[in-house]
């Protein structure tokens, strides 16, 4: 069983930045798909952006130009900066982890199946 746990979480005003990190219990992030996901209060959970093991990312437009995720598979951690933050980006932030080939099907991006996750960090955005 892999073990996520991110960490970074924080209340920001409006326009501020956070960087969160996420941190494996083994060598997962080698060759895992990886990704970030956030649910709001009342809201369904949204995808957030994921990363390949070759660096290849993926972006939901709201967060796109504003959010860089990344990876460091020998430290195995991932990363999410987040820059001119608003209040909507305020939720509960997700780490997950997928084989690339999981399930039946490969791919890596916010519509893929996860199979491990982490129990979140919390960002607030004030204004």
């Amino acid at each position: 069983q892999v073990q996520l746990v991110e960490s970074g979480g924080d209340s920001v005003q409006a326009g501020g930045s956070l960087t969160l990190s996420c941190t494996a219990s083994g060598n997962t992030y080698r060759h895992y798909c990886l990704g970030w996901f956030r649910q709001a209060p009342e809201k369904e959970r949204e995808g957030v952006a994921t990363i390949e093991s070759d660096d290849t990312t993926n972006y939901a437009d709201s967060v796109k130009g504003r959010f860089t995720i990344s990876r460091d598979n020998a430290k195995n951690t991932l990363s999410l900066q987040m820059n001119s933050l608003s209040p909507e980006d305020t939720a509960l932030y997700y780490c997950a982890a997928k084989e690339y080939c999981s399930g039946g099907s490969c791919g890596c991006s916010t519509r893929s199946i996860f199979n491990y996750w982490g129990r979140g960090t919390q960002v607030t955005v004030s204004s």
